[in-house]
């Protein structure tokens, strides 16, 4: 049945879906038409505000180009790739190697989000390719839409950013609730723990019956497809071509140089985790991938290789996360994020307000796809309206954070970095992702009904 339900869908969305780019582009201009049609802002408003608003997550943009550069590059060091080369191997089977990369990305996200994208899209790869020479044929989209899923997850995890904002002290959550809204009612409740289990069971064994069938199209890895180029010069070693070695080669060459900053970098994360607990930040996530990085490579010479490989694949985000950061100044300059959250705030009751909080969050979310970005906009309305209506504010927490983890199935903003290790578009991996998107619904909708039941 899902595999009929996926079929149309997966040939809609390679018939019709634009690229990425695309998307974000014509996505710019609906909202400035939609901000002029239901606010008070006037044209010139419209366009300030987008143009104020490119900047707007170039910190943000730096990090994710930075855990994409760095986990590609850690993927590539000779111990990492020896490792994914033997998980790659455990699958035996399609649906066992489908159901694989769904679980492990899943578990991946849950633990940090950023972590959770770079293991979809490495060990997609590395699976792809460990079939191919093992015989085993795979639908290489579906296996990079398998890791894609996991990431269905991540808000009900520890890095979720919309509960971590609520459970700090001093946040916007605390002086709006007058309390802060511990973890242990949130990311680490019963509710939300139990409806994390359902929806990463029920969204593997999806995405296991999605595996085609005998009289479907497969589309495999491409033959001699890698992670990074087997034929790089830069391998740390020395070329002694000439007989003639400098010192400045001997330097470029050696391990001493990349091992005492590995080694520097680490003892800062053990006294970061020493004094902050298993506080993970998205910056502590880069500094742990750069200090292996330095304790694995062989010399400054193999690292230059390396980077220079995986600096392709950030493209992408350089350009298209300031168009998304501009549709959220506009959404947030001319009032629009409030217009889209106070509909759903009008139509809800106590019992609802929950379910309402995950529906308007899964569409601000096409939007404002930035999880903290839209945290910030949508809580104020949701906790005011909580607190009219009797009704816990923890719930609201997650049932914004749901939302904004629910559509980013159909949202391209986070899949550009997984495709761009993977050379994949987007219109491959969609139709699939929208079968997660269907599955993982269900479960945070009921969810949100029995909590808001009672």
């Amino acid at each position: 049945m899902l595999r009929a339900l996926s079929r149309p869908l997966v040939r809609g969305v390679e018939r019709y879906l634009p690229g990425s780019l695309v998307f974000a582009v014509i996505l710019t201009f609906i909202v400035g038409i939609l901000a002029l049609a239901l606010t008070d802002a006037g044209p010139v408003e419209v366009v300030r505000s987008w143009g104020d608003g490119l900047t707007g997550l170039l910190a943000f943009m730096t990090q994710m180009a930075l855990i994409l550069l760095l986990g590609y590059v850690l993927a590539n060091t000779r111990p990492v790739r020896r490792l994914l080369n033997r998980l790659a191997a455990l699958p035996q089977t399609p649906v066992q190697a489908y159901a694989f990369v769904t679980f492990t990305a899943a578990v991946a996200s849950l633990i940090t989000w950023g972590l959770g994208l770079v293991v979809a899209a490495l060990l997609s790869v590395e699976v792809a390719r460990s079939a191919r020479t093992r015989g085993l044929r795979l639908h290489y989209p579906l296996l990079v839409a398998c890791g894609y899923s996991g990431f269905v997850v991540w808000h009900m995890g520890y890095s979720g950013s919309g509960p971590l904002a609520a459970a700090t002290p001093g946040s916007f959550v605390d002086k709006l609730v007058g309390r802060t809204i511990p973890v242990s009612e949130t990311i680490f409740s019963t509710w939300n723990m139990l409806a994390a289990l359902a929806a990463v069971v029920l969204v593997t064994a999806a995405m296991a019956m999605l595996r085609p069938g005998p009289r479907d199209r497969l589309v495999e890895l491409p033959e001699g497809a890698r992670l990074a180029s087997e034929e790089s010069s830069s391998d740390g070693t020395l070329d002694l071509g000439d007989g003639t070695v400098t010192p400045a080669e001997r330097i470029d060459a050696s391990r001493v140089v990349t091992t005492l900053a590995g080694v520097a970098l680490a003892a800062y994360l053990v006294i970061y985790f020493a004094q902050e607990g298993f506080a993970l930040t998205l910056d502590i996530v880069n500094w742990t991938f750069l200090a292996l990085i330095l304790l694995l490579v062989r010399s400054p010479k193999e690292l230059g290789g390396l980077v220079a490989d995986a600096g392709r694949n950030v493209g992408d985000i350089l350009l298209q996360f300031p168009l998304y950061a501009g549709i959220l100044g506009m959404m947030v300059a001319t009032g629009l994020i409030e217009v889209f959250s106070n509909f759903f705030v009008h139509i809800s009751s106590p019992a609802t307000l929950g379910l309402w909080a995950f529906l308007s969050g899964g569409l601000v979310n096409m939007f404002v796809p930035s999880g903290g970005g839209q945290f910030a906009v949508q809580a104020p309305i949701f906790f005011d309206a909580a607190k009219q209506l009797g009704v816990d504010p923890a719930v609201v927490t997650m049932g914004i954070a749901y939302g904004d983890q629910w559509t980013n199935m159909i949202q391209p903003f986070w899949a550009i970095p997984l495709l761009a290790i993977a050379r994949l578009r987007i219109r491959d991996v969609l139709g699939f992702t929208t079968v997660t998107l269907i599955v993982s619904g269900v479960v945070f909708a009921v969810t949100m009904v029995l909590v808001g039941a009672g």
